[in-house]
């Protein structure tokens, strides 16, 4: 996180790079709470995507992100994130320890109907020591589980917070960003954790 003073007040920002498997919506998830007009890097899906990305859970899907997504939101006044959202083909994913540079956390946006596709990206922020948390797009169709049959099916520890959002929803987005960073904030400070005054 980088701080800088702004008039009388300190003006707190961070990296977040939001990731997952292909189709999982980290694209709309960045959109749906961007206050600026978000970067993209869609391109159209052709031919010769076919038997390379599966479609199969999101027949509707007609692009992909070929770089990264690009958006800011302020949190409040303090609070300024900057949200990097990966490709999720795993062709792109030469790609991903330049976007992790400087990051103080990820979300790793999942599927239920495809959980196999979270497995990667888990991993990478697990070997690395990033803090992530997993959140689980609510699409209609998705079948539902429980956290604990989530957590054991991508072998996550206890303190890794599993959530659930709409990606299309700013309120929904908004809140998963904040469990981040309070999931940040008690990594780097076990006190702030338990409530105790530093």
């Amino acid at each position: 996180m980088t701080s800088t003073v702004t008039g009388t007040r300190r003006v707190t920002s961070a990296k977040i790079v939001i990731a997952g498997g292909f189709g999982a919506g980290k694209t709309t998830f960045v959109a749906a709470v961007s206050e600026i007009t978000p970067l993209t890097t869609e391109a159209v899906l052709t031919g010769a995507s076919v038997g390379v990305d599966d479609t199969a859970a999101v027949p509707d899907k007609t692009t992909t992100t070929v770089a990264m997504d690009f958006g800011r939101i302020s949190i409040d006044d303090d609070l300024i994130l900057y949200l990097f959202g990966t490709p999720g083909q795993d062709r792109f994913w030469f790609m991903w320890d330049e976007l992790v540079q400087g990051a103080v956390g990820a979300v790793v946006l999942a599927d239920t109907r495809r959980i196999e596709d979270s497995f990667a990206a888990v991993d990478f922020f697990t070997h690395r020591g990033i803090a992530f948390a997993v959140a689980f797009n609510t699409f209609p169709d998705a079948p539902a589980f429980s956290d604990d049959e989530l957590r054991e099916a991508l072998d996550i520890s206890a303190d890794v917070p599993v959530l659930h959002c709409d990606a299309r929803d700013r309120g929904q987005v908004r809140d998963t960003l904040i469990a981040l960073v309070e999931h940040v904030l008690a990594r780097r400070n076990p006190r702030h954790a338990a409530g105790v005054p530093s």
